[in-house]
């Protein structure tokens, strides 16, 4: 996630990338929501789809991957691209719906919360504490990430961006290959 949200930050301003990192960051606070507050009917959807779920993220990873490496670089020291209405939307949901598309991260969140000690009957000013933090540590992450490669953004040239393109759009489809291939353990 973090190369899809580098890329839209030097291809299309900070603000983009941050609105893309936001939206990986609520999908990382309503995981660990579900981790930290027990919510198994919850968890158990999502498990139980997760071959469908991860079907469908690998095929917007796919075709991301492909848009990206075929992407044209564009003459980033004029500022930033006129966006359509409602890409900023867009972006958001995009990389919310492909955190999303990865359930085994509720695994991840679930175990991570059972070694700090939280379980269903857990306090919940404790796990509303924790989630919160996982939401801002995400988020901090992700305006840092922004941040930094809109700084970047003017002070590199177009064989630059085709490069960042290039290697974006290879990781991206070498994430939807490896996502592709976990399908098959599900």
């Amino acid at each position: 996630m973090w190369v899809l949200c580098f890329r839209r930050s030097i291809a299309q301003g900070a603000l983009a990338g941050l609105v893309s990192g936001m939206g990986i960051a609520v999908a990382d606070g309503l995981y660990g929501a579900v981790a930290a507050f027990g919510l198994t009917a919850v968890s158990g959807f999502l498990l139980a789809h997760g071959f469908w779920i991860g079907l469908a993220g690998a095929a917007y990873l796919l075709w991301l991957g492909a848009r990206t490496l075929l992407a044209k670089p564009v003459a980033l020291q004029n500022g930033p691209q006129e966006r359509p209405a409602g890409s900023h939307a867009a972006a958001f949901v995009s990389t919310l719906g492909l955190t999303l598309a990865n359930p085994p991260t509720l695994l991840a969140f679930a175990a991570i919360f059972a070694g700090l000690g939280l379980s269903a009957n857990a306090d919940y000013a404790a796990a509303a504490l924790i989630v919160a933090g996982v939401f801002l540590g995400s988020a901090a992450w992700w305006l840092i990430l922004a941040a930094g490669a809109g700084w970047l953004r003017g002070r590199i040239g177009p064989g630059l961006v085709r490069g960042i393109n290039l290697v974006s759009g290879i990781t991206i489809l070498g994430f939807a290959l490896w996502q592709i291939a976990q399908l098959g353990k599900l």
